[in-house]
């Protein structure tokens, strides 16, 4: 299923022990009470407490004779009115959301006006402390294309695992009213499109050297990096497969 979901007043995709308010949790729980057992769903990505969706895919393995509209239907009745079910297809047995996602694209919406952007304003950063230079930025961000060790961009300092991901691209535009930063890579680490986005910002205002990406990069230090970029203006775009 493709779902969309405004993460404001969430504690994150994720499933936890201490709170039911995930979006992870609130999907489970519907398909749980339309087919009477326990329906596990896994998802593309583990979006952080705050940050959207507009096309975040997830998985699921469900016994009884339910079509594709029928689960839509239900999803989206019983759903609460910030998380919405835009499809739902058969797959394959052995698809999984996460394991066999191929590449994902992150949005991150910058506001730059002085003028508040008032229907907007819970799903952008508003960042009015210094005038941002998007073609240090822009430069900056080429840097960080390619397959590269991002442990200096990754927030869990006690992760394990490979930190190598491949950035396929960084598109940043720029408008009147803010900037756009677009995000495509093979998978991303905990938090690392905002600490990307951090880094870039702090390019723009003057604050971190445009060249010095390679040189945070090969130092895997996370102080190296910029400050993590707060959650509510980051939305997953698209998982593609």
């Amino acid at each position: 299923m493709t779902v969309a979901y405004d993460g404001t007043r969430y504690n994150g995709w994720q499933i936890q022990r201490n709170t039911d308010n995930t979006i992870q949790g609130k999907l489970s729980a519907v398909l749980s009470k339309m087919t009477g057992s326990m329906v596990e769903v896994h998802g593309s990505g583990r979006t952080d407490a705050g940050v959207h969706a507009r096309g975040q895919v997830a998985s699921f393995e469900i016994d009884g004779n339910y079509s594709p509209a029928e689960i839509l239907a239900y999803l989206n009745r019983y759903l609460p009115d910030d998380i919405a079910v835009l499809t739902v297809d058969r797959a394959d047995s052995r698809f999984h959301a996460r394991l066999s996602c191929r590449q994902k694209t992150y949005r991150y919406r910058i506001h730059t006006s002085i003028v508040p952007d008032v229907f907007n304003r819970k799903y952008v950063y508003t960042y009015l402390d210094k005038p941002l230079n998007v073609g240090l930025m822009r430069r900056a961000a080429e840097q960080l294309i390619g397959k590269h060790d991002f442990k200096a961009f990754c927030g869990n300092p006690h992760f394990k695992k490979s930190s190598v991901r491949t950035i396929i691209s960084i598109n940043i535009n720029a408008d009147a009213n803010g900037i756009t930063l677009d995000f495509t890579g093979d998978g991303f680490l905990q938090n690392m499109v905002r600490i990307l986005t951090g880094t870039l910002i702090e390019v723009g205002n003057g604050n971190i050297p445009a060249d010095s990406m390679s040189d945070i990069l090969s130092s895997q230090d996370r102080q190296r990096a910029g400050f993590t970029a707060p959650p509510q203006g980051l939305t997953l775009i698209s998982a593609e497969y």
